[in-house]
């Protein structure tokens, strides 16, 4: 713990030095805005990372304690790197057998893929950045104003958060990796908040809806699609959703799913936190007010508490100057800081439940500059950028005809996770979820999110791979950490591979950034059978013929046989991979002779054909 303070007095101290040019400039340590940083540097680049507060790591810093993802294998270095990295302090702080360490591993059942305390994501995400000569860090400011020549940015006016001072940077390169959007939109980037209509893209769960849990599946179509995600290797859960008619009517609005904090609680007498009652406690209020979304067991007796949410709030927050997002912020603390203690000591709350509550406590070792209070509000959806590919709930479910989700020819990444979305307004109806919550467990399959979603229309040299381009139904399959540590990545070899040839992003080639992103390990297809992180080349090469349409389902195959059928759908030309894969689905599915040659053979011979 010394050596990190010490790193991170070097870090806090960097951000007095004079960083007014760059050749990529990224707002926001999110862990995805950590993730292209160290690998835009590790490729060469010289890069200033600003952040509006003083602690790097976003959500992984203020309390989420867990990863988010379906997908217990590797998908990227620097999210194997970081996720790695944690479970190696735990074992070697407090031993192999020790139940820190159990409790980091991932659990047998749910969607917890390693849990972590935020001191310790932090520590480990804060490290990766200052072991890099090449990464300067700004803290304590947000994007104030830019300075545009037409389609390329030229530099951006950072003001202090909680100050008067400015800091001009200039860059070849520009990300906007904050939970907001606030660059995007400071650059006059179109973008989207709030939900749109079913109509507008022909997503069923679109706009107004309602959605009602049911023990068997509703239809012929999602029975099919249950049996095909049973097996894929991911974690899952059971149960399925209707939606709920005629109250879905799917009009569009403005609004975004619910916010919260995630607070850390701890139940060791020595770091707990004694609960008080607010100033304002309202038990009548409070008692409204969902709980019961707990992430535990989290290392050294502590778990993470994920609620409460006051719905309707959050989408004042999106929009709103800092002061305005302070006041949403403010009432959610206040909020969770009132039920915790309603919860421990109201008379309506039951004896054993209260008993169990008055267990835990603020963790006196988490956020202790900030009266234990979490650095970051959980986000979960604020602006989306219109980019030049828009990511639909098609794009995450299974394509017609096919065992799989649509393929795209400049995929950077893949999602997992399932369509999952919290409340949007506070309205109910009886016998179904809160208006706007879904998760669409069995219906959602990895998806590829294409290269064009990260760059925004008008701007050539901005990136943006987290607030990326996406209706709000898509949304809640990418809107995950360890989705967006990836994608920023990619987004870190694209911004090199563009500096390197003197061009604006929105003018590199996709094929070669493809071919980059498979040769390093880069998870740009799901599959069932490979491990993107191993040396065999040939799983570089499937991963790139995934995205050209050479699999019709989630498995490769490496050491079967090709049958002659596939083999010449994978031999022609099409015009697109949409066409290929059509093709593959039909031929796969015949009773065509068996060539003799072997699948991985094959691709990899093709990869190596292809300029």
């Amino acid at each position: 713990m010394k050596a990190f303070i010490a790193a991170l007095s070097i870090l806090l101290a960097a951000s007095s030095l004079r960083a007014e040019e760059a050749d990529l400039c990224i707002y926001e340590a999110t862990p995805g805005g950590i993730a292209m940083a160290v690998r835009a540097a590790r490729e060469g680049l010289r890069v200033v990372l600003v952040n509006h507060n003083a602690h790097l790591g976003g959500i992984l810093s203020s309390g989420l304690g867990v990863w988010d993802t379906l997908w217990e294998g590797k998908r990227a270095p620097i999210y194997d790197e970081a996720r790695q990295a944690i479970f190696e302090h735990y074992r070697t702080t407090y031993g192999e057998k020790s139940p820190q360490y159990q409790n980091a591993l991932p659990g047998k059942s749910g969607h917890t893929n390693g849990k972590f305390e935020p001191h310790v994501a932090e520590m480990v995400l804060t490290r990766l950045v200052t072991q890099e000569k090449n990464i300067t860090v700004v803290c304590g400011y947000y994007p104030k104003s830019v300075q545009r020549d037409g389609p390329l940015l030229k530099s951006v006016t950072f003001g202090e958060l909680d100050g008067k001072g400015e800091k001009q940077i200039s860059a070849k390169v520009f990300a906007d990796c904050s939970y907001e959007g606030d660059l995007a939109a400071m650059a006059k980037v179109p973008y989207r908040v709030g939900r749109e209509s079913r109509d507008e893209f022909k997503e069923p769960h679109a706009g107004v809806v309602y959605m009602e849990a049911v023990k068997t599946a509703p239809t012929e179509e999602i029975a099919h699609a249950a049996q095909l995600h049973a097996g894929l290797n991911l974690r899952k859960f059971s149960g399925f959703q209707r939606i709920k008619e005629p109250m879905s009517t799917g009009e569009a609005d403005g609004n975004v799913q619910a916010f919260n904090y995630r607070t850390m609680l701890s139940s060791d007498p020595a770091n707990r936190m004694p609960v008080e009652m607010p100033a304002d406690y309202d038990p009548e209020k409070l008692k409204r007010l969902e709980h019961g979304s707990i992430v535990s067991p989290i290392p050294n007796s502590k778990r993470g508490w994920n609620r409460p949410q006051l719905v309707g709030m959050q989408t004042d927050y999106v929009e709103a100057d800092w002061p305005g997002r302070r006041e949403v912020m403010d009432a959610h603390w206040n909020a969770t800081m009132g039920l915790l203690y309603f919860l421990q000591n109201d008379p309506s709350v039951e004896a054993q439940r209260q008993k169990s509550w008055r267990e835990y406590g603020l963790a006196k070792d988490e956020f202790a500059d900030n009266a234990h209070r979490p650095y970051e509000f959980y986000v979960r959806e604020a602006r989306r950028i219109t980019g030049r590919y828009l990511f639909t709930q098609h794009d995450a479910m299974l394509a017609s005809g096919l065992e799989r989700a649509p393929v795209h020819a400049d995929s950077i990444g893949v999602t997992e996770w399932y369509l999952d979305t919290h409340a949007c307004t506070p309205r109910h109806i009886p016998g179904a979820l809160e208006e706007g919550k879904m998760m669409l467990d069995v219906e959602t399959f990895p998806g590829q999110v294409p290269y064009r979603t990260i760059l925004p229309q008008g701007v050539d040299n901005l990136l943006v791979p987290v607030c990326l381009s996406s209706t709000h139904v898509a949304w809640g399959t990418i809107r995950l950490e360890p989705t967006w540590m990836a994608l920023a990545e990619s987004a870190g070899h694209a911004a090199a591979l563009s500096v390197q040839q003197g061009i604006a992003p929105a003018q590199l080639d996709a094929e070669v950034l493809l071919r980059k992103l498979v040769a390093n390990h880069v998870m740009v297809s799901f599959f069932n059978d490979l491990d993107v992180a191993a040396d065999d080349p040939r799983i570089a090469a499937a991963q790139y013929f995934a995205t050209q349409g050479f699999f019709a389902d989630y498995n490769a195959r490496l050491d079967e046989p090709l049958k002659a059928a596939t083999e010449a759908v994978w031999m022609r030309r099409f015009d697109d991979p949409p066409q290929r894969v059509a093709a593959v689905a039909v031929a796969e599915k015949s009773d065509s002779p068996l060539t003799g040659r072997i699948r991985g053979e094959v691709l990899l011979a093709l990869f190596k054909m292809q300029p």
